[in-house]
């Protein structure tokens, strides 16, 4: 279903908000190779795999319509090159976003409207599976990520909806720039590396009346710090992480729930950062969340947002960040040159 930029751009930001939303998913094709593994990363990453709708996206359920989640379809595309699997869905996934009128709803028409974070995130899919982000279906999306950085430093959005850029949109941008032959903008690194607050974490939202550090965007941060060279401030933003993990190496964030996500994410930038008994630390958390061989035979593999009933609602989501944390590969260094077509299951002999 084709919608009008406008209403999925409300749509969007809803979204990001209400991460309780049902996302839905649906048969894919049928997969040419379902090895067994114990690979506790490759079995979350084969599940993903297999929840993609017609075996190339996924989608989220609002007020009964279903509309593409291509934030989310990336997050998968990250997971498979992390995880070294089910190559050939993350090209089917990318190639998906890329189309011209998925790709416009997402980062915008780059006219009227224009998306730092989306911008980024699809930019760095793009390098991770080997593309050229210079012309992804006729667009030059490092092009347009740099018109979208402000003179104090600041990738901002350009819509009439407002601006929602963020730590995570600043972030992903270096991210992909540092991929760049010119690289990251020093204004660009210097105001992330200034949103730091007090206690060394990195917030959600900067310039803020009060600095509030934030598990995910710390995490998110502190790999894009390395990437710009700012190894001091990524050095801050780790150890305030460590701080904050429980003793069941678990991290919350938002509502103060012990989740995957957080986990995932910030596991990830330990391993980058490190830190591998924090890190040691988060992923046995995350492999206690993972529906194992007790689970029913088509949630084998997928990791559970927090560890109560499993809910396939959310589960899509924390599996791909939670593989992120299980393999510790950064951001930075992700490739999908070395990765398998296979789709695994896990082995429960």
């Amino acid at each position: 279903m084709v919608v009008r930029l406008s209403r999925h751009r409300l749509l969007a930001l809803f979204c990001g908000v209400v991460a309780a939303l049902t996302v839905a998913t649906g048969a894919t094709a049928a997969t040419t190779s379902s090895p067994p593994t114990v690979d506790r990363s490759r079995a979350a990453a084969g599940w993903l795999a297999r929840q993609l709708v017609d075996g190339e996206r996924f989608e989220v359920v609002f007020d009964g319509v279903a509309y593409p989640d291509q934030g989310l379809t990336l997050d998968a595309v990250f997971a498979f090159a992390a995880a070294r699997t089910a190559d050939d869905r993350g090209a089917a996934a990318l190639a998906w976003v890329s189309r011209p009128e998925i790709r416009d709803g997402y980062v915008g028409d780059g006219t009227t409207e224009a998306y730092a974070g989306a911008t980024a995130k699809l930019t760095l899919a793009v390098q991770v599976r080997g593309g050229d982000p210079t012309s992804v279906n006729g667009v030059d999306l490092v092009a347009r990520l740099r018109t979208l950085e402000a003179p104090t430093g600041r990738f901002t959005d350009r819509s009439a909806w407002g601006d929602y850029s963020n730590t995570f949109s600043q972030s992903f941008a270096i991210l992909a720039l540092a991929r760049t032959p010119d690289g990251v903008p020093g204004t660009a690194a210097s105001y992330l590396a200034e949103t730091r607050c007090a206690d060394g974490g990195y917030p959600l939202l900067p310039e803020q009346p009060v600095c509030q550090s934030d598990v995910d965007a710390t995490a998110l941060a502190v790999q894009a710090l390395r990437a710009a060279g700012r190894t001091a401030d990524a050095a801050a933003g780790v150890h305030w992480l460590v701080s904050a993990q429980a003793t069941d190496g678990s991290f919350r964030n938002g509502t103060g729930v012990a989740n995957a996500n957080s986990t995932g994410l910030a596991a990830q930038a330990l391993h980058v950062g490190g830190q591998p008994l924090a890190w040691l630390r988060a992923r046995t958390y995350l492999v206690g969340l993972q529906v194992g061989c007790a689970g029913g035979t088509a949630d084998r593999g997928a990791v559970d947002y927090d560890g109560g009933a499993f809910d396939p609602g959310t589960a899509p989501r924390a599996t791909a960040q939670a593989v992120l944390g299980l393999t510790g590969t950064g951001y930075a260094s992700l490739t999908a040159a070395d990765a398998s077509p296979a789709v695994p299951v896990l082995a429960c002999w």
